[in-house]
Order: C-alpha cells, then sequence, then structure tokens
C-alpha cells in the first residue's frame, strides 16, 4: 500500500485547454479525488505552441509553473499539470512524435510524481503552401477538419493574420485565401492545444495511465508511491555467442524518497538475444 492517501482531497487541474476531461474521470475513480479546475487560469502565458510567448526551460520546468500557479490561485495543496512537445521521434526515424508529461504536485506530502508517455499518435505538421489548393491538401494529410488547423503568414507577431481553431473548410479557405492575396504565402499548421486534438487527448488519457500506475507501485521499503523501473542494464548475452548485447539484461527499480533498489532480471521474458543485435555476430 502506498504511504498516501488522496480521497476525499480536492485535486486541481492547471489547464485552460480541456485537459480535465481526458485527466480527471480516472484519478476520480481510482484515488477519490474531486477535480476541479483552475478558474480563470492563462496557461499560455508559459509558452504556446505558435511561439509568441516562448516555454522557457524543460517541460518539466514549465509544468510546475503551471500547477504552482493553479494552486496558489486556489489555495489547495494537491494539483496537476501537463506539457506536450512535438518533433523527431526519438527512437523511430522520420517520424514525428508527441511526448506528454505529467505532473502530480501534492504540498501536503511533499511529492512530486512525473509520468511521461512517448507516441506516435500524432498529426503534428507545418507546411508553407502558395495556393488553396495546396492548403487543402496539406489539411486532408493532417487530419483536418476533425483535428483543428492554425493560419498564419509566417510570423505569429502579426496578429491580424493569424487564425487559430480552425475547424470548418470554408473557414480554413477564408482565411488561408486572406493571407494568400495579401503577401503570396500563408502557413498552415497544426493546432496542437488540446481542445482541437483528439490524437493528443489519447496520448495524455496514456500519461494518466502511466500516473495511476505509479501511484499504485509503492515502495516495499517506505511505501513512497512510484517505485517503478528508471533504468535499463543492457548485457542481455547473444544466443549464438553468448556475449553481452546492448538488450536490456536488467531494470532497476528505486525510490525518490528513501533510495531502495530492486534489479529485476529479464524484463523481456528473454533469457537470450537475437544475433541481430550482436556486435560481434552483427557487426
Amino acid at each position: 500500500m502506498s504511504a498516501l492517501e488522496f480521497k476525499g482531497r480536492t485535486l486541481v487541474v492547471a489547464t485552460m485547454h480541456g485537459k480535465e476531461k481526458i485527466i480527471v474521470p480516472p484519478l476520480e475513480a481510482r484515488l477519490g479525488v474531486r477535480g476541479v479546475v483552475a478558474p480563470g487560469l492563462d496557461t499560455d502565458r508559459f509558452g504556446t505552441f505558435t511561439g509568441e510567448i516562448p516555454r522557457e526551460g524543460s517541460p518539466l520546468e514549465a509544468a510546475r509553473r503551471k500547477v504552482l500557479a493553479a494552486l496558489d490561485a486556489t489555495g489547495e495543496s494537491l494539483g496537476i499539470a501537463s506539457e506536450g512537445s512535438f518533433g523527431p521521434h526519438p527512437a523511430i526515424p522520420f517520424m514525428a512524435a508527441d511526448v506528454e508529461l505529467l505532473l502530480l504536485v501534492d504540498r501536503d506530502n511533499d511529492l512530486e510524481l512525473v509520468a511521461q508517455e512517448v507516441s506516435p499518435d500524432t498529426n503534428y505538421g507545418r507546411r508553407a503552401c502558395r495556393t488553396l489548393a495546396e492548403v487543402e491538401t496539406f489539411a486532408r494529410q493532417v487530419l483536418f477538419p476533425s483535428h483543428a488547423l492554425i493560419v498564419h503568414g509566417g510570423n505569429v507577431h502579426e496578429k491580424e493574420l493569424v487564425t487559430k481553431g480552425i475547424a470548418d473548410p470554408a473557414r480554413l479557405r477564408e482565411a488561408a485565401g486572406a493571407v494568400l492575396s495579401r503577401q503570396g504565402v500563408v502557413t498552415v499548421e497544426t493546432d496542437m492545444r488540446a481542445f482541437h486534438n483528439p490524437s493528443r487527448m489519447r496520448v495524455i488519457a496514456k500519461a494518466t495511465e502511466a500516473l495511476l500506475q505509479k501511484l499504485a507501485s509503492p515502495c516495499p521499503a517506505c511505501g513512497w508511491p512510484g517505485f517503478v523501473p528508471k533504468e535499463k542494464v543492457p548485457g542481455l548475452p547473444c544466443s549464438w555467442c553468448g556475449e553481452p548485447t546492448s538488450l536490456a539484461l536488467a531494470v532497476v527499480s528505486r525510490c525518490d524518497r528513501c533510495g531502495h533498489a530492486h534489479n529485476q532480471h529479464y524484463p523481456d521474458g528473454l533469457r537470450k538475444s537475437d544475433p541481430a543485435y550482436c556486435d560481434g555476430c552483427n557487426p
């Protein structure tokens, strides 16, 4: 059992983009908390995807600023925030990825618990177009109109040329056409705000499940949550030559509070590696 009890407490969600619809229900059901959105909290001031307001620091630092602002504004002690990042997939070449970080802060118990989900399930993209036909082709490729778009003139600081949250084909043609008639080229990009992007909502849901798994994994020594594998130890022996490979021989779970650690050998159920992963047999 975890050393912490959340039942009956208020959980403040630091969002202005509808993330509470995904985050709150499973946390209420499994932790017994009551989820509320921090009223009037402008999370855009901590950074926007289009770059009008640059995000300062790491995704974790941005999420921390959000949740602490929500707790300060409401006077509550339990809060949660998420931060998304988009770009090349860290493990799959030539594929985009959505990296969703979720941070739970409990001031009463001096707890910060982080969960992260890396997923190729994203429509993230951007294109400079010179015709409406190019705009419409790109729109189809990025799941429009179920996923909204942003249109601008290449500089998001020129606010009169920026239209966000476009989810209607007629409005897309109108907004893109206005920029094209003025400067001959229009930039169209995916709107990555959660309430305009169902793909992102799915990844946030997976990050929420990862957070719940951490909360349900207490340290066997002190009961602190988050006792999950944090480090891989390479060295699974090759099935041909027996030499160590890059595949995991073990994973290490370690408590963030007391430092208790446990090594689990053969985490993937394999005792030998395929020779394809051996530098000697497959150089």
